[in-house]
């Protein structure tokens, strides 16, 4: 099976998933995601063995509506406040880092008018996790899955990370003009054009994934991927460490892991992420 063979393959599972599957799903084995290519590409099939062969034995799918890396990634952000050893410090620690975000919105030219309501719910979220609610609950897994299906609570913070992605571009411009390109001619655009058009809309999918975790050093893996400067530069701005397992369905020998890595803790656990051309997932690894 040749390369667009796959890629058109790859494609019609996402549309397929978009009326049916929510906007986070529950946790799944691989073995559903497997089950998917059994009759098509040998190549996935190689690389979904592979990451199972080395611990990756869950995936929590995301609906493909253009949104899935920033709904994604935010979900399993607030779910590795939950599942942190220190979850008191954790939440304070996030909650201080999305108060500095304000700032950044601010300095960018984003009205507080515009992005504050939706701060307030990303806020209000994270506060869930420590603060009991009027029932006398925290926030768990279950409950930020069902905050995620909904489309009120889920869109709020995948609009408000987009509004932090385009002023974090704005603000280092430098860092980023040379690699912004339209995600469909890939025709240079201006960094502002990106922003307001790309970044900050909602349904548009981020760019492919990056190539290396320093847009500076600009070393390709694949000359067909362009480097996600969204994805370097949300990093950047929440202070993330993040790997992004990239499943091509080109090689059946591995899978190659994009890695970010800006939190102050360098030794924090890094977010994983499953990448297919146009989409992403959360992958999940078995506790040694």
């Amino acid at each position: 099976m040749n390369q667009c063979s796959i890629l058109l393959q790859l494609q019609q599972l996402l549309n397929d998933s978009v009326p049916t599957r929510p906007l986070i799903d529950v946790l799944a084995p691989m073995s559903t995601l497997r089950a998917e290519y059994e009759n098509g590409s040998a190549s996935f099939l190689k690389q979904i063995d592979w990451l199972i062969a080395r611990g990756f034995d869950r995936v929590r799918r995301t609906r493909g509506d253009g949104d899935c890396f920033y709904r994604s990634l935010g979900f399993a952000y607030v779910e590795s406040l939950i599942n942190s050893q220190d979850r008191d410090f954790a939440v304070a620690s996030s909650l201080s880092k999305l108060e500095s975000t304000k700032d950044t919105l601010d300095k960018a030219g984003i009205e507080k008018l515009v992005y504050e309501d939706f701060y307030e719910e990303f806020v209000s979220l994270i506060e869930g996790i420590t603060k009991p609610d009027a029932q006398g609950l925290v926030l768990n897994s279950d409950r930020l899955l069902h905050a995620f299906q909904s489309p009120e609570t889920s869109n709020a913070i995948v609009i408000y990370l987009r509004f932090l992605t385009s002023a974090q571009i704005r603000l280092n411009r430098e860092d980023f003009e040379a690699f912004v390109v339209h995600p469909d001619t890939k025709e240079p655009m201006d960094v502002d054009s990106f922003c307001a058009n790309v970044v900050q809309a909602m349904g548009k999918e981020a760019g492919e994934i990056a190539s290396s975790t320093s847009i500076a050093m600009q070393v390709l893996i694949y000359d067909s991927v362009e480097d996600n400067v969204e994805m370097e530069a949300l990093c950047r701005a929440l202070q993330l460490n993040v790997d992004v397992a990239y499943l091509s369905g080109v090689r059946g020998d591995g899978v190659d892991f994009i890695t970010f890595r800006h939190d102050t803790d360098s030794k924090a656990p890094p977010l994983t992420l499953l990448y297919r051309p146009g989409h992403y997932d959360i992958l999940f690894k078995q506790a040694a």
